[in-house]
């Protein structure tokens, strides 16, 4: 069963589907997935017209949920965590994570990763790069693929510290930060 308070009902293989941005979100078990109103009200409605004409139709078995993780990464340059205070390192991620989620704070992912429901489970992933020119690698390869991001430059010095991203569906971007190093 899915909760959507005050409704209860099965899930239904819409939902199985379900490959919609939306900030509807749905829980089960603290996993969320996010399904589009249009989706809902369809599959609402043929778990409903399934029922009444007793087509099962699916509706009601098991279904295996679509769990979508919506994760933020930041990547911070390990030749300044080994020169510079871990503090201002530390200080550097905060600001481009702050910085890439109030650029981006109307799109959908972002709404539903900020939302209450989420603010005590948020995901982020912290990786680090060798240098300079490896953070200015990066941020220019996820800037030609369209993977919207914050490089933060450290300012009067001018220094590139860090990228974070917007906050994504963890399969959209992984592939971008799969070869990085954890940051520890």
């Amino acid at each position: 069963m899915v909760s959507i308070l005050p409704v209860r009902f099965p899930i239904c293989p819409y939902f199985a589907r379900a490959n919609v941005r939306s900030s509807f979100l749905l829980s089960r078990a603290g996993a969320r997935v996010r399904v589009s109103r249009l989706l809902l009200a369809r599959a609402m409605s043929a778990y409903s017209t399934a029922a009444v004409e007793g087509e099962g139709e699916g509706c009601g078995e098991e279904v295996k949920e679509e769990v979508v993780v919506v994760v933020q990464y930041v990547v911070l340059r390990r030749d300044l965590v080994d020169t510079w205070p871990m503090g201002s390192v530390v200080a550097q991620g905060c600001h481009a994570a702050v910085a890439a989620v109030w650029a981006h704070r109307d799109h959908p992912d972002t709404v539903a990763y900020c939302s209450d429901a989420n603010l005590d489970s948020m995901h982020k992933v912290t990786l680090e790069v060798k240098g300079e020119a490896q953070i200015r690698n990066l941020s220019e390869k996820l800037k030609v693929n369209g993977i919207d991001h914050k490089l933060w430059i450290e300012q009067p010095e001018n220094i590139p510290t860090c990228i974070a991203t917007r906050p994504y569906p963890r399969s959209q971007v992984v592939s971008f930060f799969k070869k990085l190093k954890l940051c520890k």
